[in-house]
């Protein structure tokens, strides 16, 4: 039997359900192709429009992380720039730190090639700004130099504190070698906390204790002094002290001191009393 349907009912369904096929269609895209998709504007039911297959990558005015901290890197980093000079006019210096004046860029590339040389920025905030012509052996050397620099300033943060601990009665060489391990320490910028305890011996001094941590600083001059002096602690079976590095400041006024004591005071061999800068036993 076949059913047939007015003119105007089979427009309408046909209507009908070319808007749901688009309907259906555009569900699908979004869902498996979601992220390649620029979409434009919504689909109508009159004029429908199908979405644009396009590969979009983020776009944004400001640097990101990465880009921020490598172009920082390659500001800071010593290094020939190439032919690649931004300003037409810039001040050179030649491989001997002789002053050539203003030059343009043009000139600095031809002379770079005929003396076979690299161009360096020296002083980028200079108007004009200041560049050197090197060798790529001074460059070399330049790095090192700067790698060098870089290890022995101080890192920055909390300044570390080693912990050492022995009895009253230690031996000489032992005392010896505790101290020049403190000294060790001390040079690169720790503090050094040192507990002395009380030896069971009957005989013994009540200030053998402080006795010691005063000498062991007295071994250090020049370089350490307390951070905190020695105090009794554990009911007095025990004194603690802390040893800090000198300041600047500290080590200019201690060398300005006339007659200071010159060199490693734990390896001199020219002491007047011939003792080894420890607490004879």
């Amino acid at each position: 039997m076949i059913i047939v349907l007015p003119k105007r009912m089979a427009a309408l369904f046909l209507k009908k359900l070319t808007s749901q096929t688009i309907k259906t269609e555009n569900y699908y895209i979004r869902r498996y192709l979601g992220k390649y998709i620029l979409q434009g504007p919504a689909p109508t039911q009159l004029s429908p429009r199908l979405s644009c297959l396009i590969h979009a990558k983020p776009f944004s005015t400001e640097d990101t992380q990465d880009e921020r901290t490598k172009k920082k890197k390659n500001e800071t980093a010593f290094s020939s720039v190439g032919r690649k000079i931004n300003e037409r006019i810039i001040h050179v210096l030649d491989e001997q730190g002789n002053d050539l004046g203003h030059m343009h860029r043009a000139n600095v590339i031809r002379l770079m090639a005929e003396r076979d040389l690299r161009l360096v920025k020296r002083d980028p905030h200079a108007e004009p700004p200041q560049y050197q012509l090197l060798t790529g052996a001074q460059i070399h050397q330049e790095r090192l130099q700067l790698r060098e620099a870089e290890r022995a300033a101080p890192k920055p943060g909390p300044t570390l504190t080693k912990e050492l601990t022995f009895s009253s009665n230690i031996g000489q060489h032992d005392l010896d070698t505790k101290s020049k391990q403190i000294q060790q320490w001390i040079e690169k910028k720790y503090k050094v906390q040192i507990t002395v305890k009380k030896a069971k011996s009957a005989d013994e001094p009540e200030n053998k204790m402080e006795e010691i941590c005063n000498r062991i600083v007295q071994t250090m001059s020049g370089i350490a002094t307390f951070s905190s002096r020695p105090q009794p602690i554990r009911g007095g079976k025990a004194v603690m002290c802390v040893l800090r590095p000198l300041s600047k400041k500290e080590e200019a006024a201690w060398r300005a001191t006339p007659g200071t004591p010159r060199g490693d005071a734990l390896n001199r061999g020219d002491r007047k009393d011939g003792a080894s800068g420890v607490l004879p036993q």
